[in-house]
């Protein structure tokens, strides 16, 4: 039977994004806001990477499952994803809801595909890509479809070789000369066991790998479902993909590697956020926002505007303005506003969600405050969260204090300084 031509996938392919849980690792990122919608790089938000991925990969019938906190989420997608009754294709978003059938919330990866399945059904397709709404990477998911066929394969997962310092926090694949998968140990610490999980070296020709250290073949979380086997995987009452459905599918059904080698980051923790995050003002970033295009909501925002600042290694947004302000290593979002004197050194600033009056500052919460960072304040190593107002002559940073600090006014993450969304820092403090 002669393969598909590329072109035909988005007529038989279904992309589904996982809108995550409760996203207790980014918290407080995600104490008003489903993970996928934490604002990321100025401008973007964390779901628009896997649907850019899906549309750069010319696969433009999505949906999108949530659950937590999704009113932000649904309110930027709905912005953002709008295509034309011609050309065809949808992001649509399905929230958890009760039915006849179920009364619950989503338990896992596949019973929320599962609870979703009649509004599946009603499409045409022959094959299911399962992604995950908070990880940054890209990849043409033409190249993993066209392997999915090449194989024969039942169902495909993406896998990346990581080191052994990784290996244990996530699950680690075996496979055959044929990257057929074999075993599937998930967050395996045993070392005896992740002795026995490492890819052989000699493969690394093979595969392409030039890396000179033991390598493990990571789950990304992405998968390609053959629509039966999905049905027929689904038919029981299996919480997970990487936990239940794909290990008991090893032993029956024909399960393939797709090794991705390119730059990839879960972005499950305030300090892998925080991180990838700043890693966009390095001189060659790791995740390259240019090509191809990563899309979000057009906001149709004034360019920003510099009056004399000192910057070093920065990523400014639309909408902001700086007024003799000290930028290094900082990440600034729409409509942020840096008073004279100023300075903000590794800091990922996420904005405002409107441009603040005095009406707005003058409410008792916000202390007369205005939105943005105070003259003369300084802050090191944190995060911004929108809508934050910060006073004058402040000085916020993590030094000195435990890894994790819950405080009425701010908190510390994995050693990140964070101050959360809407939060009022009065003139003077010291953090």
């Amino acid at each position: 039977m002669p393969l598909p031509r590329p072109s035909s996938f988005n007529e038989n392919t279904l992309s589904i994004i996982m809108g995550g849980g409760q996203g207790t690792r980014l918290f407080p990122l995600t104490r008003d806001r489903a993970k996928p919608a934490v604002p990321l790089a100025g401008k973007y938000r964390l779901v628009d990477i896997p649907i850019s991925n899906c549309i750069n990969s010319g696969l433009r019938r999505i949906y999108l499952l949530t659950q937590f906190n999704s009113a932000s989420l649904h309110r930027h997608v709905s912005q953002s994803y709008k295509f034309d009754h011609f050309g065809g294709g949808f992001v649509e978003l399905l929230a958890a809801e009760q039915s006849f059938s179920s009364t619950s919330w989503y338990q896992g990866t596949a019973d929320a595909v599962r609870k979703n399945l009649q509004h599946f059904k009603n499409n045409d397709f022959e094959y299911a890509l399962i992604l995950s709404g908070d990880q940054l990477y890209q990849m043409d998911f033409q190249s993993v479809l066209q392997a999915h066929i090449e194989n024969s394969a039942d169902l495909t997962v993406a896998t990346i070789p990581v080191a052994a310092r990784e290996a244990s926090a996530l699950g680690i694949m075996q496979v055959n000369p044929e990257n057929r998968i074999t075993r599937f140990v998930e967050k395996p610490k045993d070392p005896a066991m992740l002795e026995s999980l490492k890819l052989d070296r000699a493969t690394y020709p093979k595969l392409g790998i030039r890396r000179d250290e033991d390598l493990y073949l990571a789950s990304m979380g992405i998968y390609v479902f053959n629509r039966e086997v999905l049905l027929e995987l689904l038919n029981n009452n299996h919480t997970d993909f990487g936990k239940h459905i794909i290990p008991g599918a090893i032993e029956n059904h024909r399960v393939y590697s797709y090794i991705f080698q390119g730059y990839w980051e879960d972005i499950g923790t305030i300090r892998s956020f925080f991180e990838a995050s700043l890693d966009q003002t390095s001189d060659r970033p790791q995740f390259d926002f240019f090509n191809p295009t990563v899309f979000t909501r057009p906001r149709y925002l004034p360019a920003t505007r510099i009056e004399s600042a000192a910057i070093d290694h920065a990523v400014i947004a639309d909408g902001c303005t700086i007024d003799h302000a000290q930028l290094r290593h900082a990440v600034v979002g729409i409509r942020s506003v840096l008073a004279a004197g100023s300075s903000l050194n590794r800091v990922v600033m996420m904005g405002a969600d409107y441009y603040d009056d005095t009406e707005k500052r003058n409410r008792p919460e916000n202390q007369g405050i205005p939105i943005g960072v105070g003259r003369g304040t300084r802050i090191d190593n944190a995060i911004i969260d929108k809508n934050a107002r910060i006073g004058r002559n402040c000085i916020l940073s993590p030094e000195g204090k435990p890894a994790d600090v819950d405080h009425p006014l701010y908190y510390i993450r994995d050693g990140v300084l964070v101050i959360p969304k809407g939060a009022v820092v009065p003139d003077k403090t010291i953090i």
